[in-house]
């Protein structure tokens, strides 16, 4: 058996470095906004020279590719109401992502409360259906319980889970 004929690109000159991180940016960006954060932790992982990562995503943020407030309030507008999460959660997760905490706090002020109080409605009604075999009390229990971790307020969670079983026909004013 033959050996195997050179590969012309194995045998070429090395990459260089500012072409390789621009691909992997484009690459990070294809699909999906990113923070400027994870690009730069990305940078990192695949052993980018600090300066040129820094270089690169200051460029990528003047030719707006990069741009944390636009990335904060399409991150709010898919995770609001997609995954009926309050401020509170979405907050976290901008932080996780390496939103700055003035850029995300404007991006959350652009949320209605009547939105984030519908979002809330909507997640207890559809846990409501599953929750048919238990006593009010369980029932309360479970929905403040999952409007919490979603990032629910106790007092936006005790009034809506309140009005909503009173609106299934449920006496849970009895229980809390």
């Amino acid at each position: 058996m033959a050996p195997a004929p050179p590969d012309p690109v194995a045998q070429g000159p090395d990459a260089d470095p500012e072409s390789v991180a621009r691909k992997i940016l484009l690459d990070q960006l294809t699909g999906q906004a990113r923070s400027r954060k994870e690009l730069s932790d990305k940078l990192v992982s695949r052993d980018v020279p600090p300066e040129i990562a820094t270089r690169l995503l200051d460029r990528f943020e003047e030719v707006g590719l990069v741009d944390d407030e636009a990335f904060a309030r399409s991150w709010i507008a898919s995770r609001q109401p997609g995954k009926g999460l309050a401020r509170r959660a979405l907050a976290q997760e901008l932080r996780r992502k390496g939103v700055d905490d003035e850029v995300a706090r404007e991006a959350l002020d652009e949320i209605d409360p009547a939105d984030e109080e519908a979002a809330a409605r909507a997640l207890v009604r559809k846990k409501l259906r599953s929750l048919s075999r238990v006593d009010d009390t369980t029932a309360t229990r479970r929905l403040v319980g999952m409007l919490a971790r979603k990032g629910y307020g106790s007092g936006l969670a005790f009034a809506v889970v309140r009005e909503e079983l009173a609106e299934a026909g449920r006496d849970a004013d009895g229980d809390l």
